[in-house]
């Protein structure tokens, strides 16, 4: 097999499905720490934000052909979901405990896009560097369906596997988080009236 065909079903089969592993992974994390009574919805808005910055490539790349729009989507999220992964632990390390685990789960999660859009970045060099005006190729700025369209079944299982395992859970995290910042509001104590206060 070709070394182009070998990093690409690297990327298929190996790094893809082990970013849906660590991200299940860090959901069962969170949950465990009881995210809804520490960070709460917050950081769980910071998880959904990087669930698209992640996602939003990864379709896009499967399903059209690799050019310089894709790539430089790619490269565009890839900066974006890094900045917003730092928010995230910067935000939360001070309102509930982040476990060595966790921490080397996020490891996963920053490492695995940058290997990705790196081999991507590879594979299509020509239109990667005819995103900066170098290169022999011309760019190209235009959303077209693969050529060689990937595997319907492959698709499926990806596309339904992120649904149940990664967009399920983290829609239920956040849910869960508004739901106990709601209950906390219902059942918070009423301050007493300035008239009560002056009576005393």
């Amino acid at each position: 097999m070709e070394p182009a065909l070998l990093v690409r079903s690297y990327v298929l089969y190996f790094i893809l499905p082990l970013w849906v592993i660590a991200g299940l992974t860090d959901y069962f994390l969170h949950r465990h720490t009881r995210i809804e009574h520490t960070s709460g919805t917050k950081e769980s808005v910071l998880h959904i934000l990087q669930l698209g910055e992640a996602g939003i490539p990864v379709v896009v790349a499967l399903l059209f052909d690799i050019n310089a729009l894709v790539i430089g989507i790619m490269l565009f999220a890839l900066i974006v979901h890094e900045g917003t992964a730092l928010w995230d632990v910067y935000y939360a390390h001070t309102r509930r405990y982040i476990s060595p685990w966790e921490q080397h789960v996020h490891s996963f999660l920053e490492v695995l896009p940058i290997m990705a859009v790196s081999f991507v970045t590879v594979l299509y060099w020509h239109q990667f560097l005819a995103l900066f005006g170098l290169g022999p190729e011309t760019p190209r700025f235009v959303f077209e369906l693969k050529t060689n369209a990937l595997p319907f079944v492959y698709l499926v299982t990806l596309f339904g596997s992120i649904e149940i395992f990664i967009v399920i859970p983290y829609g239920e995290e956040i849910w869960r988080c508004i739901a106990a910042a709601r209950s906390r509001r219902t059942h918070k104590p009423s301050e007493p009236s300035a008239t009560r206060v002056a009576s005393q």
